[in-house]
């Protein structure tokens, strides 16, 4: 691994750090000092505090599966870190960190946390609305793939106009070839 592969990998494992740093930090406060049944209001009725579990995925997707879960949640993390390894720029180092990081907090609850090794329910307590709850590992999961898609559309623009230029200039080469002609 060059110097410059091993610098973006270490900034993908310092925003994963970060991220599941942060993650099980709010889980713990939150298991602290939570509810289930009460909700606390931060902003009126769209943003709230409320202690869920969820043996599933968003959205309590595969609820019924959370073993399997836990398996494609270990796959995923092995994949991110994979990914992390070969990441080719910083930004593109930063979103797969905050994706990993995310992955790694709810894996961590699906292993250790009740009811049981590997079936645990991930903590969450972002009630957005009546939608659903989430944690910040799911926050960091999004940001992480907004990261990459903002990432994917700024070079594919550049990329655009890049190839705009070259067509200019080589028309604009043609039709000066063709004034000054034979």
């Amino acid at each position: 691994m060059s110097r410059e592969q091993s610098q973006r990998f270490a900034i993908a494992c310092l925003a994963a750090g970060a991220v599941v740093l942060v993650d099980q930090a709010t889980k713990a406060a939150a298991l602290g000092g939570m509810s289930q049944t009460e909700r606390i209001p931060l902003l009126g009725d769209l943003l709230g505090l409320q202690l869920a579990f969820n043996p599933g995925a968003i959205l309590s997707l595969g609820a019924d599966f959370t073993g399997l879960l836990t398996l494609l949640g270990v796959g995923a993390v092995v994949v991110l870190v994979v990914a992390a390894a070969r990441a080719r720029t910083e930004t593109w180092a930063v979103g797969i960190g905050l994706i990993l990081g995310g992955a790694i907090g709810n894996v961590i609850d699906r292993l250790f946390s009740p009811p049981g090794f590997g079936v645990g329910h991930v903590t969450d307590f972002l009630a957005y609305g009546n939608l659903f709850i989430g944690n910040l590992a799911d926050v960091a999961l999004g940001a992480g793939a907004l990261v990459l898609g903002l990432n994917m559309w700024i070079r594919h623009r550049r990329a655009r106009a890049k190839a705009a230029e070259q067509v200019t200039a080589h028309l604009g080469s043609a039709a000066g070839a063709a004034v000054t002609g034979p």
